[in-house]
């Protein structure tokens, strides 16, 4: 046992690790790649990273640090390559896979050592079985744990920046006494040695893993927040939308009557072509959507007014009582920022006949369908199930869609989302309550 050097993990085993903790990641974000060239890659930086490691070994240990920035240079292209990711997004995983690479290659080869002393098996083959138990054990219960909690999402500088600083705080800490073995806070002891690596590797594993859960729900409190203020927008504009209209309608009201004491009167024909005329013009201005519920009345009234400025077609078949058993809140949500987007959808459309929107509620056996349809030019892209924005900042884009899934997610209700023939088609389908 005594060829045997603890602290030098096998270069070949690193480089595998290293390769094997960045393919959880590949494996649960949104890849460029798919089939045939998604394995050409994944195989081809394998034997890159295993050849860089082997490489790295035969260098000075003046050169160590050079050579380990070399190995995570290559594990971030792997990331470039194969995901739709930032460049911000692929170090942050990178940082991440690397410490999860360390502490697996770390606890293998500690588990391998002890197993070795403690038992008379074939050194190779207790090599081969340490290594896959340890590696399966490791890799595949990351692989399942993080698949839970990696969604596509924006890395700020500062998040990169405090992650990259916990990763090499962990790297440096915990190879302080592999490198420099006479410093006050190194071990001279081998088995010390390697217990301190392991250890903090694994702690730095949890830091960084607790660290991406408490992002996301920092996340998460956002958007509810951002939703919450598009849902409050979506109301005052309904009762802002509701007072106009009542006004609108007083001063059509009173209109009338002086349109019929002028016909009373002994007038020209010409006269008479212009008072049908403002008639006319009245009933555009007084045509209100009747469906049967007050609030959905007023929302479409309100939409229909802006389509009438922008020289958009609103056409719509909406049964509104089907839509009682839903709070006014929610129901401003789901049609005010369906409307909304297709509405800035249709008025960027250069061809004024093509500007078209179509709205129906309808019943369909046990359930309330609400379908939103707008006709749009060019290619829609989609980023997480909705489309993705064509604004420069995009900070703030999707809330809109967001906070529709969610209201309809309250009512364990369903949205679909759906293109075919320049037809933009928002589905939003809810189960009508039980009478009981």
């Amino acid at each position: 046992m005594n060829h045997i050097a603890l602290t030098e993990i096998p270069r070949l085993y690193t480089g595998i690790a290293e390769w094997a903790a960045c393919t959880i990641y590949v494996l649960n974000l949104k890849r460029k790649l798919k089939g045939p060239s998604l394995v050409a890659v994944m195989c081809a930086a394998c034997l890159l990273q295993c050849g860089i490691q082997l490489a790295a070994g035969t260098f000075p240990k003046s050169l160590w640090i050079p050579g380990m920035l070399l190995a995570i240079g290559l594990m971030q292209v792997y990331f470039m390559i194969t995901c739709e990711v930032t460049a911000g997004s692929a170090g942050y995983y990178c940082v991440r896979s690397f410490i999860l690479a360390e502490f697996t290659a770390s606890l293998e080869w500690q588990l391998y050592y002890n197993a070795v002393l403690s038992t008379q098996i074939s050194e190779m083959w207790l090599d081969i079985l340490v290594f896959f138990i340890v590696f399966g054990a490791v890799f595949g219960g990351a692989y399942f744990l993080e698949r839970k909690h990696i969604r596509k999402e924006t890395i700020t500088l500062k998040e990169l920046l405090f992650v990259t600083a916990t990763g090499v705080t962990v790297f440096f800490v915990s190879n302080l006494s592999f490198v420099y073995s006479n410093s006050p806070f190194s071990s001279q002891i081998t088995k010390e040695i390697f217990n301190i690596r392991t250890l903090v590797d694994l702690s730095g594993l949890v830091i960084l893993f607790a660290y991406h859960i408490l992002r996301q729900e920092m996340q998460v409190k956002y958007d509810l927040e951002a939703m919450r203020n598009i849902l409050q927008s979506q109301y005052s504009q309904y009762r802002k939308s509701g007072e106009s209209i009542e006004m609108v309608n007083r001063k059509y009201h009173d209109l009338k009557h002086q349109i019929a004491v002028l016909r009373a009167e002994q007038d020209s024909e010409k006269r008479l072509a212009f008072l049908d005329e403002m008639e006319s013009e009245i009933r555009t201005y007084e045509a209100q959507n009747k469906t049967g519920n007050s609030v959905v009345d007023t929302i479409l009234t309100g939409k229909s007014m802006t389509c009438q400025r922008h020289e958009i077609e609103l056409t719509s078949v909406v049964d509104g009582k089907l839509l009682n058993f839903i709070h006014v809140m929610d129901i401003c949500t789901i049609l005010g920022n369906a409307l909304d987007n297709a509405i800035e959808c249709v008025i960027q459309i250069e061809e004024k006949e093509k500007r078209l929107i179509h709205v129906e509620v309808l019943s369909k056996k046990d359930f309330v369908v609400l379908r939103f349809e707008n006709y749009f030019e060019g290619n829609i892209q989609f980023e997480n199930n909705q489309p993705a924005t064509t604004k420069a900042n995009k900070e703030y884009h999707g809330y809109g869609i967001k906070s529709i899934k969610y209201t309809v997610k309250k009512y364990n209700g369903w949205v679909t989302i759906d293109t075919k023939d320049n037809w933009f088609k928002l589905n939003v389908v809810i189960p009508l309550p039980r009478e009981d």
